[in-house]
């Protein structure tokens, strides 16, 4: 399965905690070394890939439900998603080669 930086970031913070949510106030932290645009899509691409670690049964959500919208505000890891943070931690980490 494929994932993003931003999704592998996501992953390694959470099984960090140990089988505690994470709070997703906390994942902003993951551009304090790029570029980025506007604090909005900040939010949006980190939601989006929330979402995406959701469908792929890696990440429980916990948060509120609107009837037009969910809004995230902590994440857990499935067990699913515990073998795959162990995975990514095991991997050979990429050199900052410019």
């Amino acid at each position: 399965m494929r994932l993003s930086l931003l999704q592998k970031y996501i992953l390694a913070e959470c099984y960090n905690r140990s089988g505690l949510r994470a709070e997703r106030v906390g994942l902003v932290k993951f551009y304090s070394g790029y570029k980025v645009p506007k604090k909005e899509l900040r939010t949006k691409i980190i939601t989006r890939s929330i979402e995406s670690l959701i469908d792929k049964e890696l990440l429980v959500g916990y948060g509120v439900r609107t009837p037009h919208k969910w809004f995230i505000r902590e994440i857990r890891l499935t067990g699913k998603g515990v073998k795959a943070g162990r995975r990514l931690l095991g991997e050979q980490l990429k050199l900052p080669l410019k």
